[in-house]
C-alpha cells in the first residue's frame, strides 16, 4: 500500500546560464500550490527546488563573463533562491549541484553502477550540442533535433551507461503504469522513443573540467544528466553515512511527483528510471509534464529575448496575481499563453472586482451594523450546499492538477455569493428596525462571512498572501496553524471579532499595463551577467539605417553607406551635438540573429542598466570576440523593432572601403562602463 502520509515533490533544478523569468515561477508556483494544499490537508510533505550548476555550457559562459564557474553559478543562482523568497515560496530544501552532499551522492551513485556492470568506459565521436548538453546522433555541421543549433563534433574517451539494457524494462514500465508519465502527449512521445531504440549512453566527458570528477579517475567529470538527475535523491541524503540523512531519504523516497517541463521529459522519464533500475532503488510515482508557456502566442525563450521576468509583475501586481493568472488561466499539461493585457484583465474581474470585492463588501457591512462581531444567524442551507459542491469539485480538480477547473469552480461559487448578497440586499433590510429584520440581516451576514471562509480555505493554496489576510480578517488567527482538511458548512463561530480590515486587490488602472511593459525595458537583463544565449539585441553598424519596404534585415538588400563627406548643409551646431547621448559599454552576450547574415544580437552593460541592441556587423566580428568589449554606443536613441526583436541604442562604428567594412569605435585607456562622451 502507497505511503498517503507524506508526499515528497520536485521542480526541476533549474540550469544557470540565466537569471529566472516567468516559465520558471510557473512551474514552482505549481509545485508550492501542490504543497501548501498537502500540509493544509495533513499530509507531512517534503518540497524540493534548486539549481544545476554544472557543464561545459556554465564554463564557457563563465570564461566570456570573466569570473570562474563557481562566482557565475553562485551568482545566478542566488537570483532564483531571491525570486523564490520574495514569492514566499514554501520549498523545504534548495539543492546546489555543486554543493558537497550533491557531490558525495552522485559519486555513490556512479560507483554503483560501476561496481554493477552497468557502466563501462569506451570512446565516442559524434555531434554534440553544448545547447542542451546533449549527444546527437547526426552528421557533423547538423542542427540540434531540440533546440536547433549548430552541433559540434566531439571525440573522446568517455564512461557509459548500458541504456539498452534497459529497453524492455521501460517499454514494461509505461505499459503497466500509465500514470508514471503524464500527460498522455508526453507518454506517447516517450514510448516513441523508446521503443524506436535505446543505445548505451555516454556519461563522462573529458574534453572540460566543470563538473563532479568519476571516482578513481577525475580527467573525466560525471556527464550533467547523471549529475543533475540525481539531484532528487541526493537531497534527500542519498550517499550520506549520517543517520539523519538515511532516516529522511528512507521516509520520503521515492518520489510521489517530479513537476518538469516538457522539453526535458526524455531525460526524466527515460534516462532516470534505468538509472534508477540499474543502481536498485525505488522509482518516482508519477512525472509530470507541463506545457511551454507563450509571449503573446510566441515560445518564451532567452533567444527570443522575450522573456518576462516575475519581478515586474510582482512590483506592480503582487505575487498573488502573478499566482492566480498562471494556474487559473492556463490548464496545466498544455502550452499557455502569457500577455499582460491578459493579466490585467483576470487581475481586475477575478480578484479585484469578484474574491477582493466580495470580502471587502461583506466584512465592511458586519463592522457597520454587528460592531465587527460575527452575528447570530442560520446560515442559508442551498448557499451552504453550493458550498460543498464546490468544495467537492475543486478538490477533486486540483488534486488532479487541473488547476485551470478548479478556480472555475471556486469563482463560480463566489459568483454565487455575490448573488446572493445582492437578491438579499442586507443594506435594504438594515434600514428596518424590527427583531424580524435585523435576525434576518444577521442570517444574510453570516451566510456570507462563513461562504468566504469556505472559498479562503480552498484557495489557500493559490493566493496564500491574500488568504491569509483574510483568515485573519475574519478572526480566525493564522491561515497556516488551521485545520483545512474537513470544510464543512457552519464552522464560523458566532461572536468572532473580526480582525482589522485592508484592501486585499485594489483594482489595477489602466496604465498597469505601460508600467509593467516600461519596467520589462528598463530591466531587460539582470544584475548577474548571462551566457550568450540571454538576450539579444539592435543596432546598426556606424549609422542608423532604413531598410526598405519589404527587404528583411540582413538581406544583400541592406549594406552600410560607403562613408560620404558631409555637405556643408548638413553642418550642425554643438546644440544639436548635445542631443546625441553617447556612452561607454561593454558587450556582456553576442549572438547571431537566425536568418540574418548581417544582425547580431548583443546585451550591453551601461553601469546603471543592461539593455539590448541589434548591430548589423555580423560579417565583420564573431560573436565570441565581442565578449567583454567595451563600446560606444548612442543610448538616447527612441527603441525600434528589427526581427522582432525591440532594440534600444545604437553601436556607434566606422564604416571603411567601398563595402562599408564596420569597424567599432573603442578606447587605448581603460574608461568607466557607463561613462558619457562629451
Amino acid at each position: 500500500m502507497p505511503d498517503k502520509s507524506k508526499f515528497y515533490l520536485t521542480t526541476p533544478i533549474y540550469y544557470v546560464n540565466a537569471r529566472p523569468h516567468i516559465g520558471h515561477t510557473y512551474t514552482t508556483v505549481v509545485t508550492d500550490a501542490i504543497a501548501r494544499r498537502k500540509r493544509a490537508l495533513g499530509i507531512d510533505t517534503w518540497f524540493l527546488t534548486g539549481t544545476d550548476e554544472h557543464g561545459q555550457k556554465i564554463e564557457r559562459s563563465a570564461q566570456k563573463a570573466n569570473c570562474s564557474p563557481q562566482e557565475f553559478a553562485d551568482g545566478v543562482s542566488a537570483q532564483f533562491r531571491a525570486l523564490w523568497d520574495r514569492m514566499g515560496l514554501t520549498y523545504d530544501d534548495y539543492v546546489r549541484t555543486t554543493e558537497p552532499r550533491h557531490k558525495r551522492g552522485v559519486q555513490r551513485l556512479f560507483a554503483l553502477l560501476r561496481e554493477k556492470g552497468y557502466i563501462y568506459k569506451g570512446t565516442y565521436t559524434g555531434q554534440y550540442c553544448v545547447f542542451d548538453e546533449l549527444y546527437v546522433d547526426a552528421p557533423p555541421g547538423a542542427p540540434c533535433p531540440d533546440c536547433g543549433r549548430t552541433t559540434e563534433t566531439v571525440s573522446e574517451e568517455n564512461y557509459f551507461f548500458k541504456l539498452s539494457a534497459f529497453e524492455r524494462k521501460l517499454l514494461e514500465l509505461y505499459e503497466t503504469n500509465p500514470e508514471f508519465i503524464r500527460p498522455e502527449a508526453r507518454r506517447n512521445e516517450v514510448l516513441a522513443f523508446v521503443r524506436g531504440g535505446l543505445k548505451d549512453l555516454s556519461v563522462s566527458r573529458t574534453s572540460f573540467n566543470w563538473g563532479i570528477p568519476v571516482p578513481d579517475d577525475e580527467k573525466h567529470v560525471i556527464y550533467v544528466w547523471m549529475d543533475a538527475l540525481a539531484n532528487y535523491i541526493t537531497a534527500l541524503g542519498y550517499g550520506s553515512d549520517d543517520p539523519a540523512d538515511k532516516a529522511r531519504f528512507e521516509k520520503f523516497w521515492p518520489a510521489d511527483l517530479h513537476i518538469i517541463g516538457k522539453e526535458i521529459s526524455r531525460f526524466h522519464c527515460v534516462y532516470w528510471p534505468a538509472f534508477l533500475m540499474a543502481a536498485g532503488l525505488p522509482l518516482p510515482k508519477s512525472i509530470v509534464a507541463h506545457g511551454w508557456l507563450l509571449f503573446e502566442e510566441s515560445k518564451m525563450s532567452k533567444s527570443r529575448g522575450n522573456i518576462v521576468r516575475s519581478e515586474t509583475i510582482l512590483d506592480v501586481l503582487g505575487a498573488d496575481a502573478l499566482r492566480y493568472f498562471l494556474l487559473r488561466e492556463i490548464v496545466f499539461g498544455q502550452d499557455g499563453s502569457f500577455s499582460f493585457d491578459a493579466l490585467v484583465q483576470r487581475y481586475n474581474s477575478d480578484l479585484a472586482n469578484g474574491y477582493g470585492n466580495l470580502v471587502s463588501r461583506t466584512l465592511a457591512m458586519i463592522w457597520k451594523y454587528f460592531d465587527g462581531v460575527v452575528p447570530q444567524g442560520a446560515g442559508d442551507a442551498e448557499l451552504g450546499a453550493s458550498a460543498m459542491s464546490a468544495a467537492a469539485s475543486y478538490g477533486e480538480r486540483f488534486d488532479a492538477l487541473d488547476f485551470s477547473r478548479a478556480l472555475e469552480a471556486a469563482w463560480s461559487f463566489v459568483g454565487a455569493v455575490d448573488g446572493y448578497i445582492t437578491a438579499k440586499a442586507p443594506w435594504k433590510v438594515a434600514a428596518a428596525s424590527d427583531e424580524a429584520s435585523r435576525g434576518n440581516l444577521a442570517a444574510i451576514l453570516y451566510t456570507a462571512a462563513e461562504s468566504i471562509r469556505i472559498i479562503t480555505a480552498l484557495v489557500y493554496p493559490i493566493i496564500p498572501e491574500a488568504a491569509t489576510k483574510v483568515w485573519s480578517q475574519l478572526g480566525l488567527g493564522d491561515i497556516q496553524q488551521a485545520d483545512l482538511k474537513n470544510l464543512a458548512w457552519g464552522g464560523l463561530k458566532p461572536g468572532t471579532k473580526l480582525g482589522e480590515l485592508s484592501p486585499l486587490f485594489p483594482r489595477a488602472e489602466k496604465d498597469a499595463i505601460t508600467r509593467m511593459q516600461e519596467i520589462e525595458q528598463k530591466n531587460a537583463a539582470a544584475a548577474v551577467p548571462a551566457p550568450a544565449e540571454t538576450l539579444g539585441a539592435e543596432a546598426a553598424a556606424g549609422q542608423a539605417h532604413v531598410e526598405p519596404k519589404g527587404t528583411e534585415v540582413g538581406s544583400s538588400a541592406i549594406a552600410p553607406a560607403a562613408p560620404v563627406a558631409p555637405a556643408a548643409s548638413e553642418k550642425i551646431t554643438i546644440d544639436d551635438f548635445a542631443k546625441v547621448e553617447l556612452r561607454v559599454a561593454q558587450i556582456k552576450v553576442a549572438e547571431r540573429v537566425p536568418k540574418a547574415d548581417k544582425l547580431l544580437r548583443l546585451e550591453v552593460d551601461l553601469g546603471y542598466e543592461q539593455r539590448q541592441i541589434l548591430a548589423g556587423i555580423a560579417e565583420a566580428y564573431t560573436p565570441e570576440s565581442l565578449i567583454g568589449r567595451k563600446v560606444v554606443i548612442v543610448a538616447n536613441l527612441a527603441p525600434r523593432k528589427l526581427r522582432g526583436f525591440e532594440s534600444n541604442g545604437m553601436i556607434v562604428a566606422a564604416s571603411l572601403g567601398e563595402a562599408g567594412k564596420p569597424v567599432l569605435a573603442g578606447f587605448l585607456e581603460d574608461v568607466e562602463i557607463g561613462a558619457r562622451l562629451k
